[in-house]
């Protein structure tokens, strides 16, 4: 088993946890690598101790939790065989390394899936995490319509095959954990999860996670999505608006500036939201045929609104859109966009 087993374990600023982790590890079939996130130099005899045990590979400066998995990714495919498995673990001593080690043959056995160490979440669980795990878990369950209990955590494991595609997701911090789940989801890699113990050692004190900045970065490409499309949405309001005043016509009004707006909307979505490298002719075909459909639909449901239901036109156009907002959303993020693996 000699260096089938990779852990990658990020560090900033560590404690002796570190250390202990690394002495559990040396009799096992894992082989340890870390990375120094900028540290500084007050925390320098810390990992000259590391090393006895570990490669340790070190960032001039802080680049965050994503920068240094990636750091990491790329030494593990320039420095071991093809066909080893990764698990990431978290160097503050949450992550046991029975569990590592179970992880590490469940990626064996599902070589194209990610497996995730799913903690349970009890009532000895610190708040900002029990607050932060819930409220990722809803806003990543709403978004891709997968149930993932444990979106936070830093226990995964993947085979190396997987390392180009790991590498070529956005987000140097936090963030970037969430946006494994979501790229994974788009490229129909499977996403396993497995129960682990919960542990939390003084409170999670030794946890660098801001719950604020590190909260806005983890929500920001669902928020870029939301933004693109309430952009697009007052374009198309307003050419709406215009249209129906001149021309008094429902229908006519409706489907021209939902053609319009598209334009624009597709524009945003390929370059800013969704960042797709694809053929841009191809998913132009795929977004207009999207917008083809929307068209029929939402004209249909802005009829029933406003004929059957008897609302104002204005306020019935407003309804319509918000409820195709979210067809929008999973038909873009999973077929027009989808990302490849």
């Amino acid at each position: 088993m000699t260096d089938k087993f990779i852990a990658l374990i990020p560090a900033y600023k560590p404690s002796q946890l570190l250390i202990d982790m690394l002495e559990e590890i040396k009799d096992t079939p894992l082989t340890p690598v870390v990375i120094d996130d900028g540290s500084g130099s007050e925390f320098a005899e810390i990992f000259e101790k590391a090393k006895e045990y570990a490669p340790v590979i070190a960032h001039e400066v802080n680049k965050g939790k994503g920068a240094a998995l990636k750091t990491g990714y790329t030494y593990i495919k320039e420095n071991f065989a093809e066909d080893v498995v990764i698990v990431t673990m978290d160097s503050d001593g949450q992550h046991r390394t029975e569990d590592a080690i179970r992880l590490c043959n469940m990626a064996m056995e599902n070589p194209g899936a990610l497996i995730l160490g799913s903690r349970r979440l009890a009532e000895n669980v610190p708040l900002r995490s029990q607050f932060g795990n819930t409220l990722t878990r809803f806003v990543y369950q709403i978004s891709t319509g997968i149930k993932v209990h444990d979106t936070q955590t830093g226990l995964r494991a993947f085979s190396a095959n997987l390392i180009p595609f790991m590498n070529s997701i956005g987000g140097d911090r936090y963030e970037y954990e969430i946006n494994v789940l979501l790229d994974c989801t788009r490229a129909d890699i499977p996403i396993i999860e497995t129960e682990i113990p919960t542990i939390y050692l003084d409170n999670n004190s030794a946890s660098h996670f801001n719950p604020l900045r590190d909260s806005i970065k983890i929500y920001k490409e669902i928020l870029k999505f939301s933004a693109s499309s309430l952009l697009s949405f007052l374009v198309d309001y307003a050419l709406y608006t215009l249209l129906f005043i001149f021309t008094g016509q429902l229908q006519i009004s409706h489907i021209g500036a939902r053609i319009l707006s598209s334009v624009f909307n597709f524009t945003v979505n390929k370059k800013l939201v969704f960042k797709s490298k694809g053929n841009t002719a191809k998913s132009a075909s795929g977004y207009f045929a999207l917008v083809a459909v929307i068209i029929v639909l939402s004209t249909f449901v802005l009829s029933f609104f406003v004929n059957v239901c008897g609302i104002n036109e204005f306020a019935a156009k407003i309804l319509t859109e918000l409820i195709f907002f979210v067809f929008s959303w999973f038909a873009q993020h999973f077929v027009v966009f989808k990302k490849k693996k």
